[in-house]
């Protein structure tokens, strides 16, 4: 039978039109026996090469983002190894763990090794916070700490006075909440951090405050700023929006303890990020070197413009967003985000990651899907702004890796391997180093157990951290996802040089039989990556990982042999 001749087509096509995401496939029609037969050309749902389809319902689109421009951040930025400190629950300072000024209406627990428990009324209401007592000087003690582990860069939860332990409900953005000392103890704290090349990300709350704040005061403690609860020609009364005054207002999700602000309007649009007397201002001044927008969601696009417009004042400061999902395509309030099309994030807390590491451990998903999903994220992602995502297997909002693991620690090994050696910024939540464990919040803010760190895991976090500080090409290489029956990989590579992770997930041994899957170009690089894995056998819940340099180390050791 004769084989049919294969014909190939190509053509250019120039996105020069507004900024925004485009979506494609292709429609082939072709003439057989004087019929029209039409075919649809593009990927699955789940991403990977194209194909074949027979109607148009089958078919997905590629996603094509067209951005203003490269994203670059700052360098101390992309090679940064960071820290996310929970405040409260990290490290008092004080002689005695005396708390500083504890807040009235509030319970302090007996010992830090106590479990987080709320005290909620039947309305699920929080009756007291409650409090360790973290402060400024417990963290600047634990900078040898944090230096020894490799962590070079500290993004802190909310630090500004509040009634909670967390501190997203603001009470007055210009102050330093007592509980963790004065202002000039953070000053303090930035200096020090400084002067030992390490860099401090503060979080930005900019969605609500707190009912009890400087700004709304339903309790009065601000004395002569009655606030808009109880003065309707008070400053900050435009701030807000009044169903039924006072009592019926706009709150964050309905929570009446957080009322919501107003982005649009003008008086604090200014008074966050104005050039002068502004809350940016003030903090950028005194040193931050960048901010994490809390729920970014629910800033408006012009808001967050704003924001980077302020800190391209100052220099080397980056701007990160809580985004949860995929956000070059993100819809809020049914609007189309803008939020990494330029002049506005430079980055966003990688939640898709943790995800496809928790859904690859648990055997969840497949090593395929996992790749192609990764390998989607990429496509849509503007490359500079793919490795200014900060990278995180934990936080504040989520349950602890270790726990989500099913307190398996070769699981855990295996997902601080692809936090590191994934491309972006590596963030550790504190006490995921030290073998915290816990679920939903409060179970996931334990306070940091100093006398009983797990030393085993320390080590593997530890040895991930120096392995991607000696590579320089998990900060800057290109990258590759590749996958086998029951195996899933990473491969970071530049023209010359390669780092190549292979993870089996699995809780049984697997050999690779030649059956690698490479989403890319079969260049010989990747040919060689692959002869190198090849009749390796990796036993359950394990990795290989093989590098170029290797390579050359064994290929000179064997010249100096043979010349001997």
């Amino acid at each position: 039978m004769k084989k049919k001749e294969e014909t190939q087509f190509s053509c250019e096509y120039f996105f020069n039109q507004q900024i925004g995401l485009y979506y494609y496939h292709f429609v082939v029609q072709t003439q057989e026996n004087g019929k029209t037969l039409t075919e649809y050309y593009g990927p699955t749902k789940k991403g990977g090469e194209g194909q074949k389809f027979s109607s148009s319902e089958a078919v997905w689109d590629y996603q094509v983002t067209c951005y203003k421009e490269e994203e670059k951040a700052p360098e101390w930025y992309r090679e940064g190894i960071f820290y996310q400190i929970f405040p409260d629950r990290f490290a008092n300072g004080n002689p005695d763990q005396i708390i500083n000024s504890p807040k009235k209406n509030s319970y302090i627990y007996a010992t830090e090794e106590d479990d987080p428990l709320y005290v909620k009324d039947a309305d699920g209401e929080i009756l007291r916070w409650d409090f360790f007592g973290g402060n400024f000087k417990g963290i600047l003690q634990k900078i040898p700490y944090l230096k020894e582990l490799g962590v070079n860069g500290i993004y802190l939860n909310p630090i500004f006075e509040a009634s909670s332990n967390h501190r997203y409900d603001t009470a007055d953005y210009f102050a330093i909440d007592p509980v963790l000392g004065t202002q000039e103890d953070f000053e303090t704290l930035v200096n020090t951090l400084h002067e030992n090349d390490m860099r401090l990300i503060l979080d930005g709350v900019f969605s609500h405050v707190g009912q009890n704040s400087r700004y709304f005061n339903v309790n009065g403690n601000y004395g002569k700023d009655k606030g808009a609860y109880n003065d309707r020609y008070s400053p900050y009364y435009s701030w807000f929006t009044f169903y039924d005054y006072p009592d019926d207002y706009a709150s964050w999700w309905g929570i009446k303890d957080l009322p919501e602000v107003n982005k649009e309007d003008p008086g604090f649009q200014a008074f966050i990020y104005g050039n002068t007397n502004s809350v940016l201002s003030k903090w950028n001044q005194l040193g931050v070197d960048g901010w994490r927008l809390d729920v970014a969601d629910e800033l408006s696009d012009e808001f967050i413009k704003g924001i980077r417009k302020n800190l391209e004042n100052f220099p080397e400061k980056v701007l990160l967003g809580e985004v949860w999902e995929d956000a070059s395509n993100k819809i809020s309030y049914h609007h189309r985000r803008e939020y990494i099309l330029g002049d506005h994030l430079q980055g966003v807390m990688n939640y898709p990651l943790r995800n496809s590491v928790i859904d690859l451990l648990n055997e969840n998903k497949t090593p395929e899907d996992v790749a192609k999903s990764l390998m989607v994220l990429y496509e849509n992602y503007p490359a500079d702004i793919f490795f200014n995502n900060l990278n995180n297997i934990g936080t504040h909002d989520t349950e602890r890796i270790l726990s989500e693991l099913g307190n398996h620690l070769q699981k855990l090994d295996l997902a601080f391997a692809m936090m590191f050696i994934f491309p972006g910024v590596p963030c550790i939540y504190y006490g995921d180093e030290a073998g915290l464990t816990g679920g939903k919040d409060p179970e996931n803010r334990k306070f940091f157990p100093w006398n009983t760190i797990n030393q085993d895991i320390y080590d593997d976090c530890q040895k991930w951290i120096s392995f991607r500080k000696k590579n320089a090409l998990l900060t800057k290489g290109d990258v590759c996802f590749f996958y086998g029956p029951q195996l899933f990989g990473i491969l970071r590579y530049s023209e010359d040089n390669y780092v190549a992770l292979l993870i089996n997930p699995g809780n049984y041994p697997t050999t690779v039989n030649g059956n690698l899957t490479f989403i890319a170009d079969d260049t010989a690089m990747i040919k060689e990556v692959h002869q190198r894995f090849s009749d390796r056998t990796l036993k359950e819940n394990s990795y290989l990982l093989i590098t170029s340099e290797q390579k050359k180390k064994s290929i000179e050791k064997y010249r100096a042999i043979t010349k001997k």
